[in-house]
């Protein structure tokens, strides 16, 4: 049997993978509603389809429980729980330690332990192992077994199919890598071993830190060239032709999701120890986290050709979830336009048809409770701009734009000729 801690977006998705490869999953985690819903064969994350769930559930593969006592029970527990930032930018550890110790006292000898969240190089064999260490009263390596592999999850993506995706795995000794190696290759085409848990974590650390400096580069370019006249989308569709040596990256308002806008900065924080400065991702972020300012400017300008101040105005924004097609929340920028723009005197609302409420975040708890807008012409027509934050496929773009009196276009939705008759009331940024 396997426990898997956290059913969130990550642990959720694993458990049913290794429910259906077979195994005998045990999904752990301190918030009851998720426990009921599971055993109740009920989904809480709209992109994994109750029939996933009830099929595992129903064929007794997988089960959910708050009691962290069963783990004594199992033969590996995979751990999947946040590693979010402090307000100062620092790696707050406090879930996986936290978790480290409600499951050390259970531990039996032979049990595998894999971390999969995101963290610094030294997070699994270092902390974690001396909270396990301590709790059970047993030593890793010799009398259970530790590693790490880094999460690879593709949500919104229809063709993302977590058993076709390599997994990297690093192990605290060559045994506990060979452990993790059986136990992954139960539910993966591919399991990719590596020399220790420090190369597991470093490796996506590199993935996240790749990502977030060209997202920047493109975000940099995007201003630049739009003072120049040159639309941004159409130069990069241009450069992908090139069948070597180019990878497109494309801009937005802002970095969100629990990965790009966070873990670059467990690098940063931990090459602090050994006296280098991480000069690539400071930047990175700099440039990111600046996007949201530039949209709002260009928002500013949109309502000022309609004689209108941003002051007073009412502002739509089309699309809460940081990416596509999905219902993931966790830092996502249209929280900073929410913050930014009701800061400035206008009166904000959002749509969104994968969020109808908002739910509990960590740092934006002010708008809990708040409904996405219904979506109709006398609705749309009653604000005064609309701001694309995120470009959901099941948003009706052509009725945005007939109704809308401008639109502030951050995901080039009306880049298209299909849109060309809308062009004086479209805004790119």
């Amino acid at each position: 049997m396997i426990a898997i801690i956290g059913l969130g977006y990550v642990g959720l998705p694993l458990s049913l993978q290794f429910a259906h490869s077979g195994a005998t999953v045990l999904g752990l985690d301190v918030d009851p509603d998720k426990v009921k819903a599971i055993n109740a064969a009920r989904t809480y994350i709209k992109h994994v389809p109750d029939s996933a769930i009830a099929e595992a559930v129903r064929s007794g593969k997988f089960s959910a429980s708050a009691d962290f006592s069963r783990v004594r029970d199992v033969d590996a527990v995979i751990i999947c729980v946040p590693t979010p930032l402090t307000k100062t930018r620092e790696p707050d550890l406090s879930f996986v330690l936290e978790t480290g110790r409600k499951v050390a006292p259970y531990l039996q000898p032979g049990t595998l332990v894999v971390l999969e969240s995101t963290t610094y190089p030294g997070t699994t064999d270092e902390e974690l192992r001396a909270v396990l260490e301590e709790g059970s009263g047993m030593k890793a390596g010799n009398d259970f077994h530790l590693a790490f592999s880094p999460e690879r999850q593709d949500p919104g993506n229809p063709n993302s199919n977590l058993a076709k995706i390599p997994k990297v795995v690093g192990g605290f000794t060559p045994t506990c890598l060979d452990k993790a190696v059986t136990l992954y290759s139960r539910a993966v085409g591919k399991v990719v071993p590596v020399s220790s848990c420090k190369v597991a974590e470093a490796a996506k650390l590199l993935e996240n830190i790749f990502r977030s400096v060209n997202i920047a580069l493109v975000n940099e370019l995007k201003v630049i060239y739009a003072a120049m006249g040159i639309d941004i989308w159409e130069v990069i569709e241009a450069a992908k032709t090139k069948p070597f040596g180019f990878m497109p990256f494309y801009p937005g308002p802002g970095l969100g999701g629990h990965c790009i806008p966070i873990d670059p900065f467990y690098l940063a924080w931990k090459a602090r120890e050994f006296g280098k400065h991480t000069r690539f991702i400071e930047l990175a972020g700099e440039i990111n986290t600046s996007m949201p300012d530039y949209v709002v400017q260009r928002l500013t300008e949109a309502l000022s050709s309609q004689r209108k101040p941003l002051n007073g105005s009412k502002v739509l924004l089309v699309g809460l979830a940081y990416k596509p097609d999905v219902d993931d929340i966790r830092e996502s920028p249209a929280f900073v336009f929410l913050d930014k723009l009701t800061a400035l005197g206008a009166e904000v609302a959002y749509y969104d048809p994968h969020v109808e409420v908002i739910g509990p975040t960590r740092e934006h708890s002010n708008w809990q409770g708040q409904s996405s807008i219904e979506w109709n012409e006398q609705t749309i027509r009653s604000f005064d701009a609309a701001v694309v934050v995120t470009a959901h496929k099941t948003v009706d773009y052509r009725q945005l734009a007939t109704w809308s009196r401008c639109v502030v276009d951050t995901r080039n939705v009306f880049g298209n000729e299909e849109f060309a008759a809308f062009r004086d009331r479209i805004w790119p940024a």
